[in-house]
């Protein structure tokens, strides 16, 4: 599912809000979401999951057409952790 079924699907089981409330709501929690990761803060929504950053430490690459080492910089990465409920709900 990508934003836009989200939207649709919002849309059409919540009939009492205007589709352009729906969208505004979708990007306001998707930013707020991506702006806490990038302050490197966890974000936790009950009974769903846990969003945070984890970093990956530098480490020796290579390059597959010369085979040349290349030294990949430490970066940060989005981590999801869904919580049990979600897993039952997934696994069931």
């Amino acid at each position: 599912m990508n934003r836009s079924d989200l939207i649709h699907k919002v849309s059409k089981k919540v009939s009492h809000l205007k589709n352009s409330d729906v969208i505004e709501a979708t990007f306001l929690l998707t930013d707020l979401i991506s702006n806490t990761l990038y302050k490197k803060d966890r974000v936790e929504i009950r009974s769903f999951g846990t969003f945070s950053v984890r970093e990956r430490s530098a480490r020796l690459a290579r390059n597959p057409k010369t085979a040349s080492s290349i030294l990949v910089s430490s970066k940060f990465h989005s981590y999801f952790r869904p919580s049990k409920l979600l897993k039952q709900v997934v696994n069931n």
